[in-house]
C-alpha cells in the first residue's frame, strides 16, 4: 500500500497547473471528453470548484447514478485537497474506513478514485476534475493520463 501511495503522492506533485481559468477547464474537459469518446469509455466528466461547474459531460452509455459519484468523489478532493484515490490509499493503509466512522459520510463522499485536484502553484487546489464510469482507479488513472497531457501541451 505505501507504494501506491508513494506514487499518487508524486503525481500530485507532477501534475501542477502554473494557471487555471474557465478557458483551462474547457480545453481539459474538452480533451478528457474527446479521448473517452474514442475509447468508446461510458463516462462522466465533470471539472467543477466549489459552488461552481466549469465543464460537464455525459457520454453515450453514462447513466445518472454517475452524477452522484461525480460529486460525491469532488467533494473529497475538494474538503481534502488531494485525490480521492490518495485519500482512499492513505486511509485503507490505516486501516480507516471514514464512512463507518461518520467522518466522510458516504451520503456526501466517495472515498474512491476518479477525483484528482486542480493544483494552482503558489495558490493550492482551485478545482477538481473527475471521471465516473471505468472501475475507480481506471477513472483515476484516465484523469491523471488527460491532465499530463494538457499541462504538456501547454509547457511544449
Amino acid at each position: 500500500m505505501t507504494d501506491l501511495v508513494n506514487t499518487l503522492e508524486r503525481q500530485e506533485t507532477e501534475l501542477v497547473f502554473t494557471a487555471f481559468d474557465h478557458a483551462d477547464a474547457w480545453r481539459l474537459g474538452s480533451r478528457l471528453a474527446a479521448a473517452a469518446q474514442e475509447a468508446g469509455h461510458p463516462v462522466g466528466i465533470d471539472i467543477r470548484r466549489p459552488g461552481l461547474i466549469l465543464f460537464r459531460a455525459a457520454l453515450p452509455g453514462s447513466v445518472p447514478d454517475q452524477e452522484s459519484w461525480i460529486a460525491r468523489k469532488s467533494a473529497v478532493v475538494l474538503r481534502m485537497e488531494a485525490s480521492s484515490a490518495l485519500v482512499n490509499a492513505r486511509l485503507s493503509a490505516k486501516g480507516v474506513d471514514a464512512a463507518a466512522s461518520g467522518w466522510l459520510r458516504a451520503e456526501e463522499y466517495a472515498v474512491t478514485g476518479g477525483s484528482f485536484p486542480i493544483r494552482v502553484r503558489g495558490i493550492g487546489v482551485v478545482a477538481a476534475a473527475t471521471v465516473s464510469g471505468l472501475s475507480s482507479m481506471e477513472d483515476h488513472e484516465f484523469v491523471v493520463e488527460g491532465i499530463r497531457a494538457h499541462l504538456e501541451e501547454q509547457h511544449a
